[in-house]
């Protein structure tokens, strides 16, 4: 027999303390309360709801579908159903009339009680605390109620120890955040199981501080998907059904230390447009950027941070969501359609991971529960002054947990081949961009960030240990030593390092006029003094060609022929130079435009094909394919017993010349000419005797050249030089660069 309980016996001792709180969304404990229960009187059950935005609740049983009666309705909207006979749980569904004048009154929902699942969403089995993306956000699955019956829905649990009480608001509850508490417990995660939420559903959290102040609403941490502005809601997403087919590509991805990596740096919003001038989505940029960088020669992709931004303007590098892709260019599954179709193409895929620092939108990470949870409470380590953000507090091992997992989440869920780490430098020195007493020494007196050291140690432990074939690249700015060394050998375990030093130094001498070079020689070739100190990657990136530095070409020097002359001696010298390579979308072809993130490239630079441009993409496609074909520019990149100076004191006429080994100690050698003067019967000692075979010649004329040959068959004489018993004579063309073979190479003698 079911009895209706009268609102007098509702609003009572402890039913009105719980009432109370409930009316205020303060119900930190609402399973002890909501959901069936011993009734007060010791006499069977009493079932509790609480809906204020209700008129009417009857309750069925399930899966019989047996009427068990009405429920009575307090003033504030506690409904309550006593089952006086009843001793042992049941399930049981709702059946709920919406308040007159409510938006959607007049209808009728049936739905399952969350609060009846109170076991199942309290329940924590072991955590990998490395792999939260598992545990933590939105959790799409089935709960069972046996063998045979099951319920779908939506397990949230979010991470905010400070929290007087949480509620699940969405497009599903009206944003209501008196409609769905949450449970905390003692590890500091709220959860809640909402059963009948499908993929697609809008949510955030309404977070109630220590003082009980209701704090703007919280996107989730571990949201996958999220909603652009204005609303900014996380997404709920089924991670699960996408089906991927690049089991070949990694089941063959190996470590690339002696392998040739040639990166496409890509920000995925300004490569191409739509004639609307919109970015192009996930799927077209499938579609039309891998055969141009397969055309083009490259190994890889790197995308600047696609994880999820409120700021457009920040290229990424501003992140909130740090589990999601951005859905300005499309879904999750359309992202992981990019990677998928990458690796088939034989493509790789690297991202930019931004872990130094985060933005203080209100609906992110900054003050989350209430208290600095993410970001460090003293403002001289938690608050970035050039960037105007919030800094991670990575001492914290909560914090540590949450960034190591977004790490390996991009590396599993989306089968990403390496993450390019940005700001490394800004996370290592405390006194990184601030003046004497703006920072706080560490506890030796010194100015490096211990916990910041600790947390990218363990970051790449865990990274290689889990993905051995994956790769982790420091943009680290200063000469902090062992960037690139393993942990063992008290390294930060990064598998390579940006080669700055090498980028700067090298712009620097070629924006010299060039009869001046010969004044500033020593920054063309200080770079082999170090150039095995850490596993490099040589970067002309995004950075160098924003904020009126211009681009790589109107960086050169001299006319318009003379600046296109030096670009191509420029990408040959980095392409010969010891170090992986990496090159900025644009850069390939010799852009007069600074990069606008607000529009396509200038690819109507493209469309005469003898234009100066199209001998420079011409050029980039024959140094990516000489790159990949000669093991002697790649083989020993990390070893300096792959290279050796020919001539580097030839300051006066500005000549550059080495030879680059492979690991048969095969040579191949490279000339550089800085000037626009023709040398003739240039004296270069080479290390076998014989003739050479000319691989390339940056001033042909199908380059874009004067057609300045180096002369006809070329061969060496007993003429001892530069160290060697035998040299050849050369003419050197104005401005170019040249690669030879010996003809005896086994290489040359197959093509």
């Amino acid at each position: 027999m079911t009895i209706a309980v009268q609102p007098s016996s509702v609003v009572s001792g402890f039913a009105f303390d719980r009432e109370q709180e409930l009316l205020h969304a303060h119900c930190a404990i609402p399973f002890s309360f909501l959901g069936l229960h011993e009734h007060p009187s010791g006499k069977g059950l009493i079932l509790r709801v609480w809906r204020p935005d209700a008129h009417k609740i009857d309750v069925t049983e399930y899966p019989t579908g047996k009427p068990l009666g009405s429920m009575v309705r307090s003033g504030s909207g506690l409904f309550e159903l006593a089952f006086p006979r009843r001793r042992k749980r049941f399930n049981y569904q709702l059946s709920i009339d919406l308040n007159p004048g409510d938006s959607e009154s007049g209808q009728s929902q049936k739905i399952y009680d969350p609060y009846q699942f109170g076991e199942y969403v309290l329940r924590e089995e072991g955590i990998d605390y490395d792999g939260l993306y598992r545990y933590q956000g939105a959790q799409l699955l089935n709960h069972r109620f046996n063998a045979r019956r099951q319920v779908q829905g939506v397990l949230f649990r979010v991470y905010a120890p400070n929290a007087r009480s949480i509620s699940v608001v969405g497009d599903f509850n009206q944003w209501d955040g008196r409609l769905h508490p949450m449970a905390s417990a003692d590890d500091g995660i709220w959860r809640l199981f909402i059963p009948g939420l499908d993929e697609g559903a809008l949510y955030k959290y309404e977070i109630h501080d220590a003082q009980g102040h209701c704090l703007p609403l919280k996107a989730d941490p571990f949201g996958r998907y999220a909603e652009q502005w204005p609303g900014l809601a996380s997404i709920v997403h089924d991670e699960k059904k996408y089906g991927w087919q690049d089991e070949n590509w990694l089941n063959s991805r190996g470590q690339l230390y002696d392998k040739p990596m040639s990166i496409y740096e890509v920000h995925p919003g300004s490569w191409q447009r739509t004639a609307e001038n919109e970015p192009l989505d996930y799927r077209a940029l499938a579609k039309k950027l891998i055969p141009y960088v397969k055309k083009i020669g490259f190994t890889h992709i790197e995308l600047m941070p696609v994880a999820e931004h409120p700021l457009y303007e920040s290229w990424g590098y501003q992140t909130v969501g740090m589990f999601a892709p951005t859905s300005r260019y499309g879904s999750p599954d359309d992202f992981k359609y990019f990677v998928d179709q990458c690796h088939r193409a034989g493509i790789g895929v690297i991202l930019d991971w931004v872990p130094a620092h985060f933005p203080n939108d209100d609906h992110g990470l900054a003050k989350f529960d209430g208290t600095s949870l993410y970001e460090h409470p003293d403002s001289r380590r938690g608050w970035h002054p050039d960037w105007k953000t919030c800094i991670y507090d990575f001492g914290r091992p909560w914090v540590q947990d949450f960034l190591i997992s977004s790490a390996l989440f991009w590396l599993d869920e989306f089968h990403i081949d390496g993450l390019r780490v940005d700001a490394v430098a800004s996370m290592l020195y405390l006194d990184y961009s601030r003046n004497d007493g703006e920072w706080e020494p560490n506890i030796h007196g010194g100015n490096e960030n211990l916990e910041a050291i600790a947390f990218l140690k363990r970051l790449n432990q865990a990274i290689y240990q889990r993905f051995p074939t994956a790769m982790t690249i420091a943009e680290e700015s200063t000469s902090f030593g062992g960037v690139s060394r393993p942990v063992y050998d008290n390294g930060l375990g990064f598998g390579y390092k940006w080669n700055m030093g090498w980028m700067h130094d090298s712009l620097e001498y070629m924006k010299e006029e060039t009869i001046h070079r010969k004044h500033h020689h020593d920054k063309i070739t200080f770079s082999t003094v170090y150039a095995w100190s850490e596993n490099f990657v040589l970067s002309l990136s995004h950075d160098e060609v924003v904020y009126g530095k211009g681009t790589l070409l109107t960086r050169m020097p001299g006319d318009d022929w003379q600046k296109f002359a030096n670009l191509r001696t420029y990408l040959t010298f980095m392409y010969t130079h010891p170090g992986k390579k990496l090159l900025f979308m644009g850069c390939e072809f010799g852009s007069w435009n600074e990069w606008n993130h607000h529009k396509a490239l200038d690819w109507e630079l493209l469309d005469d094909s003898q234009s100066p441009n199209a001998g420079i993409q011409k050029l980039t496609r024959t140094l990516n394919k000489l790159y990949q074909t000669c093991p002697e520019l790649y083989e020993l990149d990390c070893s300096e017993s792959g290279f050796q100076w020919l001539v580097s004191d030839d300051r006066d006429q500005s000549v550059l010349a080495y030879v680059r080994f492979d690991k048969q100690d095969h040579p191949l050698i490279v000339i550089h000419n800085m000037t626009p003067t023709v040398r003739h019967d240039y004296r270069l000692g080479v290390p076998v005797a014989g003739k050479y075979k000319l691989l390339l010649n940056t001033d042909s004329k199908e380059l874009g050249g004067s057609g300045v040959a180096p002369g006809k068959g070329i061969k060496t004489v007993h003429e001892a030089c530069h160290g060697f018993e035998q040299s050849c004579s050369l003419t050197l063309p104005p401005l170019a660069s040249l690669i030879l073979r010996p003809a005896l190479h086994p290489r040359t003698q197959d093509s």
